[in-house]
């Protein structure tokens, strides 16, 4: 575990200082202290993920995600320091980048902008901006079009500098979510589908499109990254980690090369550079290349462990790889690989989007990208626990801390106070994210429900064994759902749904469903549709004997587990959240306001006010103190601490 000050230099001193420590006896007592307070704890993840990278001359210019603003820093190679930032005001991240000449173009996502940066003059400027919920991809020509990939659905954008005008060239595969791959030469663009994997070329002048991919792999998920030459096009495709490598004048004249690491699933970024295709793969990190004329393949090392390579760049004969928040630099002529750290070398590190909190009662875990951030409740310190993924639910058991990690459904283990945390568990079976995780004490499981990844059936549930270390994953459990929350009684898992499988995948159910899953037979024991219409219910909690639940728009139900049936019903929000059980009352938030509800009375009435939390996504978190005293939140982007009774 990292220490901030150590792991994001100066930025992260200040944040510790900043925040506002509790003493010892307040992290464990609210004790006369109003239902509702805020403590403010400051900063609740401070981060510098970057999502891509282009060159202009010696300077790499590096976008960021989740912050705000989110920036593009430039790394100049000759001082090795980042010597500038440019503000990106819109979207809540950069994905996509491109260069024309000396000015480079970012795409951003949620909203969905266009910029361009005059390298020269030092500027930036929004140049256009569309309805698409993400730009993924951006690509110039040779003759200096700019070419998008958005979803959904997956469309093929241009984008002309000489006018500003933009071109709307269609669904690249009609019915297809997602362009997540693009290129383009003097004659087509070429885009990357998924959830259904087709690799399709577009003639820029008539938009005549054309599926280059082989007949033979028209079963794979994604052509998720890609990179053309002259002569040929590569694409890297999920879930079975292959590259399909084409000749641009026969594309029937193909390979597939495949990634060896075992356990690897994604082809993340790829590049063809003098007669090879270099790529990266993921979950392992491993970085390959693979001889055009040879046909062989190469592992050339592990820059850093399991972390994603967004982008492949070559420059003055070296190959970059960008990353989290560094790049790494191989050298084809020695085979060495160095490391950079950009934090380290001046790139803005700032509160990101929150994807979970969680309180053990002594300190609180705020998950985002790459990790966690744990704060100290008694001493306001806080440490960075490196993580290669998305904690997005966590679950503490005696002095150890699981997480669920994103992607393949990981599950980790944290001891207080260790550096690091022990991957335990991959779900595998085509499994991507973490929902909710829940201790069963008669058998002695972990329970934690995941979503598939995108395009593909069925969620499923992984039981794990504090006991013996063994693992099983469950798929389908509920069919053609996923299984989203979990509460466990007695040797029986209560499950809520989500109607959505893999993203990408259209429903092919309507309304989510309530199921009880026997732990120790092993099998569905029943299920029902609690509330008509529902599309998921985000989070189960259990009373004495009564189960209840939230939906995604913040309606909660009462369910009598004897007789199997629906009780009663309140619409508390517009918005769900992790819903919690003290006593007699419940608590849940909709990321603005928190609730308490009157369990007796069946009614609702908001503690705490104006939070406008920016939570990764749009999903809010609440996590509930050991205590039974507190709550944990965020305020914008600052962790807050919100006093509670547990009483009517």
């Amino acid at each position: 575990m990292i220490p901030r000050r150590r792991f994001l230099l100066a930025a992260a001193t200040t944040t510790v200082a900043a925040s506002l420590p509790l003493t010892a006896g307040a992290a464990h007592a609210a004790t006369g202290v109003p239902e509702g307070t805020l403590t403010d704890l400051g900063p609740a993840s401070v981060a510098s993920p970057l999502g891509n990278a282009e060159f202009v001359g010696d300077v790499l210019y590096a976008g960021s995600r989740g912050l705000s603003p989110n920036v593009v820093g430039a790394y100049d190679l000759s001082e090795d320091a980042v010597t500038a930032h440019f503000d990106i005001p819109t979207g809540i991240g950069v994905w996509a980048m491109c260069k024309v000449g000396t000015d480079v173009y970012v795409g951003t996502h949620s909203r969905s902008d266009l910029y361009r940066i005059d390298t020269v003059a030092g500027t930036i400027t929004k140049v256009a901006e569309y309805p698409d919920h993400f730009i993924w991809t951006l690509a110039a020509s040779p003759d200096g079009k700019i070419y998008l990939g958005t979803s959904e659905p997956g469309k093929v954008k241009e984008y002309d500098p000489a006018t500003g005008v933009s071109r709307d060239l269609g669904e690249a595969a009609p019915g297809e979510a997602y362009v997540r791959s693009i290129q383009a030469d003097d004659k087509f663009v070429y885009a990357g589908v998924g959830a259904n994997a087709h690799l399709i070329a577009i003639d820029r002048v008539t938009g005549e499109k054309k599926d280059l991919l082989p007949a033979a792999l028209a079963d794979r998920d994604w052509v998720s990254s890609m990179h053309v030459s002259d002569t040929h096009i590569a694409g890297g495709m999920n879930s079975l980690a292959e590259v399909v490598v084409l000749d641009k004048a026969n594309p029937a004249d193909h390979q597939v090369v495949k990634a060896t690491a075992p356990g690897e699933k994604y082809i993340v970024s790829v590049l063809i550079h003098d007669g090879f295709v270099y790529f990266a793969g993921r979950p392992t990190g491993t970085f390959y290349r693979y001889g055009l004329a040879s046909g062989e393949l190469e592992v050339l090392g592990v820059p850093y462990f399991e972390a994603a390579t967004h982008r492949i760049l070559e420059h003055e004969g070296r190959i970059y790889g960008v990353q989290d928040n560094a790049v790494f630099v191989y050298d084809p002529a020695t085979g060495a690989i160095d490391y950079r750290n950009l934090v380290q070398r001046g790139f803005k590190a700032a509160p990101e989007q929150p994807m979970s909190v969680h309180s053990d009662g002594e300190r609180v875990y705020v998950g985002g990208k790459s990790g966690a951030d744990i704060h100290d409740l008694a001493s306001g310190e806080v440490t960075r626990l490196a993580i290669p993924g998305e904690p997005k639910t966590m679950l503490t058991l005696g002095d150890t801390t699981y997480l669920g990690v994103y992607t393949q459904a990981a599950l980790y283990a944290h001891r207080a106070g260790e550096p690091e945390a022990e991957l335990l568990v991959r779900a595998g079976n085509q499994q991507d994210r973490p929902r909710d995780l829940a201790y069963d004490a008669r058998t002695g499981l972990i329970v934690m429900p995941s979503q598939p990844e995108p395009g593909h059936m069925n969620g499923a549930l992984t039981l794990y064994s504090r006991r013996t270390g063994e693992h099983t994953t469950l798929r389908p459990v509920v069919e053609r759902q996923t299984v989203y929350s979990v509460a466990t009684k007695h040797g029986t898992a209560y499950l809520g749904t989500l109607v959505q499988e893999g993203l990408g995948l259209p429903p092919v159910t309507t309304t989510a469903r309530l199921a009880a899953y026997d732990l120790v037979q092993r099998k569905l024991l029943w299920e029902l549709e609690p509330l008509p219409g529902a599309r998921s219910i985000v989070s189960l909690a259990l009373g004495a004997r009564t189960l209840y639940g939230i939906s995604s728009t913040g309606e909660v139900f009462e369910f009598d587990l004897r007789r199997k049936k629906v009780t009663r019903t309140l619409k508390v929000s517009t918005r769900g959240s992790d819903l919690h059980v003290v006593g007699r009352v419940a608590y849940c938030t909709d990321g603005d306001q928190v609730y308490k509800i009157d369990l007796v009375a069946f009614t609702a009435e908001p503690i705490v006010s104006g939070l406008a939390g920016q939570w990764f996504g749009g999903e809010p978190k609440l996590a509930l103190d050991p205590s039974r005293e507190a709550l944990f939140g965020v305020k914008g982007r600052n962790l807050v601490r919100i006093a509670i009774t547990g009483r009517r």
